[in-house]
């Protein structure tokens, strides 16, 4: 009892001391915390079998350290000799922190960059790519950030039920309002659930052509081969023939090889012959499906027809190959002897009869 006399005597500086005593003392297990004990987490983490656990603890660093700060805050202010009637509010205070930290945490833990939609993927057997990642990583954020504010406005016992009957009257009128921004939302599921093309793709439509950017429920970014970025609606990509040459497995080669008439018809088919071996024998052409035949009489040639497929789809590699493909041919043709056709025109001149002279025998008469 006479301690505690003795402590209630104390002057009031001595509980600001004890406050603030407090505050670094957590102020330096908060450094502690982080230079020794975190480390140590982060790589006893780092040996288990799955990379979910670092994630999730490099997620919640920074709230971890914002956590001793406020802890110690709490326990400070509850040493200070103020009036009675604070506690409930400084409670309230703390607990709001406390959700605001596990909501920074959290989000952290959605982010693009994080392997947890692909370990969920691989649990329910379902393929989450690089187009679904940045879509419900965003949806993630915002459902944590709603939750959290509804659980904020509760502690501070706002009443939320109106506020969420408004969102919904308002979010009907809005829905007439955007019907455009309603169809690209739905051609972007579309887009994300039949997956035409992804993140990286080369694809071509009616209006542009190049290399996907980004894919969002809204709208497609392209980078055209410009350089130029064309944004396009899903609504319009999820109702338009798309061609995505980054599918392909093989690329095509086609056309027509006109030699002059005049090439005989062992010529001819010693021709077709080396070209078809040619191709065989080639390591970028694809064995499937080659084709080398004559194929018909044109105005001004004999017409070889070729019909080939090279292993490669990439554009410059393929353009590589066809221009390899073109000399092979043309040192064939040199060494056969063969040339090939160009449109030509002859012009046959009728020449006119001559006159022949009559002379007459008035005319001699006359002379």
């Amino acid at each position: 009892m006479e301690l505690i006399e003795i402590l209630l005597s104390l002057p009031i500086w001595v509980d600001i001391g004890v406050s603030v005593f407090i505050f670094v003392f957590f102020l330096l297990l908060r450094k502690l915390f982080t230079k020794y004990v975190f480390r140590l987490i982060i790589r006893m983490s780092k040996k288990s079998p799955t990379a979910l656990f670092t994630n999730v603890f490099l997620a919640f660093e920074k709230p971890l350290r914002w956590f001793f700060v406020f802890l110690g805050l709490y326990l400070a202010i509850n040493a200070l000799p103020y009036e009675h009637g604070f506690e409930a509010r400084i409670t309230q205070m703390y607990r709001t922190l406390i959700i605001v930290l596990i909501t920074s945490g959290l989000y952290n833990l959605a982010s693009t960059s994080s392997p947890i939609f692909e370990k969920v993927g691989k649990k329910l057997h379902l393929e989450v790519d690089k187009i679904l990642i940045p879509v419900l990583s965003k949806l993630l954020r915002f459902l944590i950030v709603a939750i959290s504010l509804s659980v904020i406005a509760q502690e501070w016992n706002f009443d939320i039920n109106g506020f969420v009957a408004g969102l919904g009257l308002g979010g009907l009128a809005l829905a007439f309002a955007a019907q455009e921004m309603i169809e690209d939302f739905f051609g972007g599921i579309i887009i994300m659930t039949e997956k035409p093309f992804t993140i990286g793709d080369w694809i071509k439509t009616k209006d542009v052509e190049g290399t996907v950017e980004e894919i969002s429920f809204r709208s497609t970014r392209i980078r055209a081969f410009r350089q130029a970025v064309v944004t396009v609606p899903n609504s319009t990509l999820a109702n338009t023939a798309i061609l995505n040459w980054t599918k392909m497995g093989k690329r095509q080669i086609t056309f027509h090889l006109g030699v002059t008439k005049s090439t005989s018809k062992a010529k001819l088919e010693a021709v077709i012959k080396e070209i078809e071996l040619t191709l065989r024998s080639h390591p970028d052409i694809h064995q499937e499906t080659i084709f080398v035949r004559f194929d018909g009489f044109n105005q001004n040639s004999l017409d070889i027809f070729l019909y080939f497929f090279t292993k490669t789809t990439v554009w410059g590699e393929y353009l590589g190959v066809k221009e390899d493909i073109n000399l092979r041919i043309l040192e064939i043709l040199q060494k056969e002897g063969v040339t090939v056709a160009f449109p030509t025109r002859t012009l046959y001149v009728e020449s006119k009869p001559q006159k022949k002279e009559v002379v007459t025998e008035k005319e001699v008469n006359l002379n």
